[in-house]
């Protein structure tokens, strides 16, 4: 089935966007958790960032889902980098006075662009046919990497730019993601048209181009409803499980490493190479989702962030290719996760209730990274970075039964033809 001409032209503005705004994401997971270890002067509060602004994305995602579901995709999510601009914006006066109290507030509002970066990959599903549905999601993450690549590669140029500027250096990433929201907020504001969620609405509402409205899926079974439920209830527990392990590894390792003597240079190569492979696989990893179905990759997310988390464990603290390799691992796992997970839920969801639904669930992703990040400081501070890193991987093994739940028929629908066979025969 070939793609409408408005779903390639939304997917391109897209792209630009996310590569935008992809320099803003990175400034949190770079920096966030040194800047606040060095303003608390506490490595149990090293995880306080993390927690808040993945808090202030449940806001983002709850306050975005909300605004799509009324004005469509491109207010919504041009308000959501709007207030990720303000946010980093904070962060950099909060840090010039030495205010955590501030820190800590304008990071909860940085957490809204966080949110509305992976929000974003619901914009690109809208007008997408479900046999493309994991591509179209891959190709919204995938943009994002450039940016989230060379985000934490620019700690020391940035760093280098606020010192000059009479500002502590760790500071620096948030200038960049300041004005790489607010570019992606006017991209979207300008160029998102037609809007995608109120394209897909009218679409869906008119009988004569049924077959152009997105459909359940081609994971859901029938009676749609109960397998729908199943899958999006299975969606969503990938998701969250997955964020839940990556945000907590992900933010103590740069802590972990420079406790250990290692400089922020190797820590920020460190952090890039686990950005790109949380975007980067994104094509390779929508094209198995389209082809082998959304299940199979869900699971695999699992051994993928137990492997993850098993090497980081053992790696010594100065081995940094394997402290690399084992964050290549997490962001693979992270990816598999999101994409598949994104195509559960969006499969099960129609037009008209897709923003709101795809907003509660990203509330709930935001919340299990705020928990993550929360607790990483201090289970690290009580019982070590390999600790943190071994109980990581083997919770992300729980989305394996999850799956195979969603995908298990329930004995009502598996009697139903044999019993419409048997009356069959009778007549």
């Amino acid at each position: 089935m070939h793609e409408r001409p408005e779903q390639r032209r939304v997917l391109a503005v897209l792209v630009v966007a996310q590569v935008l705004s992809g320099a803003g994401l990175a400034a949190g997971i770079t920096v966030g958790a040194l800047l606040a270890e060095e303003m608390f002067g506490s490595t149990g509060l090293a995880g306080v960032p993390s927690a808040l602004f993945t808090a202030g994305a449940a806001g983002g995602a709850a306050g975005v889902g909300r605004l799509c579901r009324r004005w469509g995709r491109r207010p919504g999510l041009a308000l959501g980098y709007g207030a990720g601009a303000l946010g980093s914006l904070g962060v950099v006066v909060a840090a010039a006075v030495g205010n955590p109290v501030l820190l800590c507030g304008s990071l909860l509002v940085y957490g809204a662009g966080t949110a509305t970066n992976l929000m974003a990959r619901y914009a690109g599903a809208d007008l997408a046919s479900p046999a493309r549905r994991g591509r179209a999601v891959s190709t919204v993450l995938f943009a994002t990497t450039l940016g989230a690549v060379a985000g934490p590669n620019l700690v020391t140029w940035t760093g280098d730019l606020a010192r000059s500027w009479g500002i502590p250096r760790l500071a620096g990433p948030f200038l960049l993601a300041c004005v790489a929201f607010a570019a992606a907020a006017l991209v979207l504001a300008v160029l998102l048209r037609p809007d995608p969620l109120r394209l897909a609405a009218r679409l869906a509402a008119a009988p004569e181009r049924a077959d152009a409205a997105p459909a359940a899926g081609p994971s859901s079974g029938r009676p749609g409803g109960d397998a729908r439920r199943r899958g999006l209830v299975a969606g969503t527990a990938v998701m969250v499980l997955t964020q839940l392990v990556m945000i907590a590894v992900m933010t103590m390792t740069p802590v972990h490493m420079l406790a250990h003597g290692s400089d922020p240079q190797a820590a920020g190569l460190v952090i890039a190479l686990h950005v790109a492979a949380m975007f980067l696989p994104s094509p390779l990893t929508g094209l198995l989702v389209d082809r082998y179905g959304r299940r199979w990759i869900a699971a695999a997310s699992g051994p993928l962030l137990l492997a993850a988390g098993v090497l980081a464990a053992t790696a010594p603290p100065h081995a940094v290719p394997l402290l690399a390799t084992a964050l290549v691992l997490l962001g693979l796992g992270w990816n598999a996760g999101l994409v598949s997970g994104t195509a559960l839920v969006t499969d099960a969801l129609p037009p008209e209730r897709r923003a709101a639904v795809q907003g509660l669930v990203d509330v709930g992703i935001a919340g299990a990274g705020a928990a993550g990040g929360l607790s990483s400081g201090l289970v690290v501070a009580a019982g070590g970075f390999p600790a943190l890193a071994l109980a990581g991987g083997i919770l992300a093994l729980a989305v394996v039964p999850a799956v195979g739940w969603s995908a298990r028929v329930p004995r009502t629908v598996r009697a139903a033809p044999a019993a419409a066979g048997t009356e069959a025969e009778r007549s």
